[in-house]
């Protein structure tokens, strides 16, 4: 999991891929590790920054002191000694971003800012060495009025805003950080004889038996090979209940067994563990962009050719009709709009929300696979859901056996298990353990023949057996007209039925139910009153479906739906001009997970799902969907807060900076008090998204 802690990226422009921390090459922000360390070590740009702020600060406090109070011999010089450390030095990041922003020809933030100190400080240099260049009406007892101080405090200011900025985005790496925290350092291997060892969790190999004591975590992926405990998976699926763990039982890597003692198989390690892969997923999805954002890119990408048109013109404007001295104040002025202006709040709108927002959701269990599908799912209006493994279990029951008169029910079962012995299909291991728990002697069948995915054939016993529904009863010509009734109730309760015939005659019926999962029909409350409209469609029969729609109060539904129908009805529902989810947990469903506006899959299905849908419920839960549609909306409104806020600060501040007021007021903006809201606006973009931290 630690593979991409050498790589750095920007927030604003993930596709940059640079091995070492450092300044974008686009956009000039500082680089962020792909992968956050565990540890939460320090960030070298944040260290270099904080380092030059604190050093220089003293310097640009005395010089901020003299310009304002002091009346100094030679002050000029005095101010420029103190001020050079400050912005050659203190500076330097600022300046050498200008000029890389310059030799790209890619303007950006530090285009402006780099643009303004070096006007202020290059003028002030020039006015204290050659004082006698300038006009008279400019010099008072031989010296020419010097802004140093703008310079030195434009640069404190900036890098202020910088420190302050970068520490609020290490929060939202938090979330990726903890995660990453989750994984044990070591495990206990158990060797072939028994001995067992504490090893690093490195050296863990696919295969490996490892012991889980009491309160320790589950150190990787893997399946339960002997014990029975409880776990608690709460850290990565949100689910507040620790869940009970048998033989045969799947188990997640950094997840802490509460219980008893565990041996178990090791299935998965490194990067191909549920954890590491939740860590990729959220990376990805942070730094992918909103399409929201590509509105703030392209008018930031003509923005900073206009704010220098803006400021020069500011410049010409004063010099020629300002009252005297107007030059001064025009650059004065034209210094101010360049600062003011930076677009650093249009750029980081929508990042910080991503950011802050996919973090949050990872730690409810809620995996959003881009930024594109957050704002995808807050347009959602129609929910399609699949119903085994979605609204159900997916992990077929023992509901009720009826036999047929001349046979009893435990004798139906005896037959049923018996021929159903080796066969992996999921009713039929419901079949077999209801048999052993209800201590039935089973006998191996002599023969054993799959029908064609339709049923079973075989010998038990020297009885010709035959097990299925009814399309193979009406080909072996065996009569079951006299049960139809009960199996036609049992169907209407939602359950599957199976004849079993001995002979060739019908010796009863076994039915099996797929239970609805907990959480169905709350999570089918939260999202009606939402204001979604929910459907149902299902590979099961019409009755079948009608049954478990009826119950969960779902108005529509569709059975016997084949992979390509369930992609039909998401097209259908979408050239209505319907904004369509799917939500599902198999191969069958992937092609509708594909095509819908937002796919939903459920951890607990197929990879398959998985990897078509844009959003993963971690363990399976829909309530998830409920929670990940309001991390959504949330988002969004978040996301139109912050771009609000940058368009109207900018569309405020650039007049003010440029002195559209000062006919009224008497007043200008310096460009001091330019960079200390330029810092502020991006510190309360940054403030305003991590309140969905809270959410």
């Amino acid at each position: 999991m630690q593979a991409g802690a050498a790589l750095y990226t920007c927030p604003m422009h993930p596709q940059v891929r640079l091995p070492a921390a450092g300044p974008c090459p686009i956009c000039g922000m500082a680089l962020e590790a792909l992968t956050p360390p565990a540890t939460g070590a320090a960030n070298p740009e944040l260290a270099s920054f904080e380092q030059r702020f604190y050093w220089t600060l003293p310097f640009t406090v005395c010089v901020f002191a003299l310009a304002m109070f002091g009346h100094l011999p030679g002050q000029a010089w005095i101010e420029g000694a103190l001020s050079t450390p400050v912005v050659l030095w203190g500076g330097w990041p600022l300046l050498t971003r200008w000029q890389q922003s310059l030799a790209s020809l890619r303007p950006n933030m530090w285009t402006l800012t780099g643009t303004g100190v070096l006007a202020a400080f290059g003028y002030s240099v020039v006015a204290t060495v050659a004082p006698h260049w300038f006009p008279a009406a400019l010099r008072s007892h031989g010296e020419v009025a010097v802004y140093f101080e703008s310079a030195a405090v434009i640069v404190s200011l900036t890098l202020l805003g910088q420190v302050l900025e970068l520490r609020a985005r290490a929060h939202t790496s938090s979330a990726i950080r903890a995660l990453i925290g989750l994984a044990p350092k070591t495990a206990r291997r158990v060797g072939p004889d028994g001995a067992e060892e504490e090893i690093a969790l490195a050296s863990v190999a696919v295969g490996d038996s490892l012991r889980v004591r009491p309160g320790e975590k589950i150190p990787v992926d893997g399946v339960v090979v002997a014990g029975e405990s409880s776990v608690d998976e709460a850290m990565l699926t949100g689910e507040a209940l620790p869940a009970t763990k048998r033989a045969g039982d799947r188990l997640i890597g950094a997840t802490i067994n509460v219980g008893g003692s565990l041996l178990m198989r090791a299935a998965r390690i490194g990067s191909d563990t549920v954890l590491a892969q939740i860590v990729q997923l959220v990376g990805q999805a942070q730094r992918s962009r909103a399409p929201m954002q590509r509105l703030a890119d392209r008018v930031a990408g003509w923005f900073v050719v206009a704010v220098a048109g803006i400021a020069l013109a500011t410049f010409v404007a004063w010099g020629l009709v300002g009252p005297e001295p107007g030059w001064l104040y025009g650059l004065l002025n034209g210094v101010a709009v360049l600062i003011i202006a930076c677009p650093c709040a249009l750029g980081l709108a929508t990042p910080m929300s991503i950011m802050t927002a996919t973090g949050r959701a990872a730690s409810l269990g809620v995996l959003f696979g881009d930024a594109a599908a957050i704002e995808a799912l807050a347009r959602v209006d129609t929910l399609i859901i699949d119903k085994t493994g979605t609204l159900t279990q997916g992990k077929p029951v023992f509901h009720s056996v009826a036999a047929a008169p001349g046979f009893t029910g435990e004798a139906v079962l005896q037959l049923a298990a018996s021929i159903d012995q080796g066969s992996e299909h999921p009713f039929a291991r419901a079949l077999v353990g209801e048999a052993q728990r209800r201590r039935l002697t089973l006998t191996a069948p002599a023969a054993f023949a799959s029908a064609s995915g339709i049923g079973v054939r075989g010998v038990v016993g020297g009885r010709r057996i035959t097990l299925g529904g009814t399309a193979l009863m009406d080909h072996d010509g065996v009569r079951w007209a006299s049960m139809a009734g009960a199996a036609e109730a049992l169907r209407l309760q939602g359950a599957s039925v199976m004849f079993l015939a001995a002979d060739g005659a019908l010796a009863g019926l076994l039915a099996l139910s797929d239970p609805v999962k907990p959480d169905t029909r709350a999570a089918l409350e939260g999202l009606r009153a939402g204001g979604l409209r929910v459907i149902m469609a299902t590979g099961d029969g019409t009755t079948t479906a009608q049954s478990v729609a009826r119950n969960l109060g779902i108005d529509e539904f569709h059975g016997q739906c084949t992979p390509a129908d369930k992609l039909a009805l998401v097209e259908a529902l979408q050239g209505q001009g319907k904004v369509v989810a799917m939500a599902g947990d198999g191969i069958n469903d992937a092609p509708a997970l594909a095509r819908a506006d937002v796919g939903i899959a459920m951890g607990t299905g197929t990879d398959i799902a998985i990897a078509s849908a844009h959003i993963t419920l971690v363990n399976g839960d829909l309530r998830g969907i409920v929670r990940a549609r309001l991390i959504a909306l949330a988002t969004v409104r978040n996301m139109r807060q912050n771009l609000a806020f940058a368009f109207a600060y900018n569309a405020l501040g650039i007049p003010l900076a440029a002195g559209v007021l000062y006919p009224v007021t008497g007043q200008l903006l310096s460009p001091m008090l330019a960079a200390l809201a330029m810092s502020l606006s991006s510190v309360s973009v940054i403030a305003n998204a991590l309140r969905l931290r809270r959410g």
